[in-house]
């Protein structure tokens, strides 16, 4: 492992351990089957119960040469630091790896979350290495 991913991780990993133990709590109670904005949107009443702050469709934006050239929305921002997307698919695949990443790299935070509330549950945590422009 990178010496910056120990870091990230030793800076990050009660938190996303948070996010996560979250996660498992609402997919545990809801099961599988809903939409994903069901899961989102109990994952931070769930996450505001714990005490931690998040926000929902929480907008960033993309640069280039310092210029704005887009902006998307995230599932959840918790503590201006995690991006957490939320599937419901068969399983996380290369493209929501790809689409955390992407997010990463535009934001500059340096950790994402992918939760997916498929048949079987299971989380990815994303960790942007390399520095932005």
């Amino acid at each position: 492992m990178h010496a910056t991913q120990d870091v990230l991780q030793l800076a990050y990993g009660d938190l996303t351990r948070q996010i996560i133990d979250a996660f498992y709590t609402v997919f545990n109670d809801l099961g599988d089957g809903h939409f994903e904005s069901v899961y989102v949107r109990a994952l931070q009443v769930e996450l505001d119960h714990r005490g931690i702050h998040s926000e929902r469709e929480a907008r960033l934006t993309v640069r280039y040469r310092g210029i704005v050239v887009g902006d998307f929305r995230v599932d959840l921002l918790v503590v201006e630091t995690v991006i957490v997307e939320v599937k419901t698919a068969d399983r996380i695949g290369v493209e929501h790896e790809r689409q955390v990443l992407g997010y990463l790299r535009a934001s500059g935070l340096p950790v994402g979350l992918i939760l997916n509330a498929g048949t079987r549950p299971s989380v990815r945590r994303m960790i942007r290495t390399r520095r932005t422009r």
